[in-house]
């Protein structure tokens, strides 16, 4: 049985830097082995179609492929079209009512625990908010992640030591619950 997957790239084609053309990522995929391999966008979002039920193992196997082929080492988070869609569902801000600009999600390699965000004062970033989710997390930003104070914080890696992370706006999100939901 095949599984529709998204493989979420982290930190590629910005400012110049880990150039990662969707092309080439789209044939190392295929020669993985997996199927039915398109890509959204030009920031490291591809999604494939595998016989594997492990999203830990495919994840592995697509960072290796890509240091090898490229030459630098790109974290990368395998998420299957369900937890995608349930991400998308579980949002616990009103979506349809925001800009996509306002909504980001970050997804995580692991659950985080909510002891982890304890210490900060969330009340002084107002009218920002986040929410945790199912390895994810929700974040609202009225101005923008690129404006957002919040945002900055929650991304500083003493807050997330040991888990990997990377971000999408909504209207990615969205599109790879779309693209997950009909691929295969």
């Amino acid at each position: 049985m095949t599984t529709t997957y998204a493989a979420l790239l982290r930190g590629i084609n910005v400012g110049g830097n880990k150039k990662v053309p969707m092309a080439e990522l789209r044939a190392l995929l295929e020669e993985l082995g997996h199927q039915n391999v398109c890509t959204y966008l030009n920031s490291g979002n591809a999604v494939f179609t595998s016989e594997s039920s492990d999203e830990d193992a495919l994840a592995a196997e697509l960072e290796r492929a890509i240091e090898k082929h490229f030459g630098f080492p790109v974290p990368v988070m395998v998420r299957d079209g369900g937890c995608l869609k349930a991400v998308a569902e579980a949002c616990p801000f009103p979506a349809a009512e925001l800009q996509a600009r306002q909504l980001h999600v970050t997804f995580f390699s692991q659950q985080p625990g909510p002891e982890r965000f304890a210490s900060l004062d969330t009340g002084t970033y107002l009218p920002e908010e986040f929410r945790l989710g199912d390895r994810a997390l929700y974040l609202y930003a009225p101005e923008g992640l690129g404006k957002s104070k919040l945002g900055e914080v929650l991304h500083r890696p003493s807050l997330l030591k040991g888990i990997q992370a990377t971000s999408r706006n909504w209207n990615t999100v969205t599109a790879l619950v779309e693209m997950t939901s009909v691929a295969g």
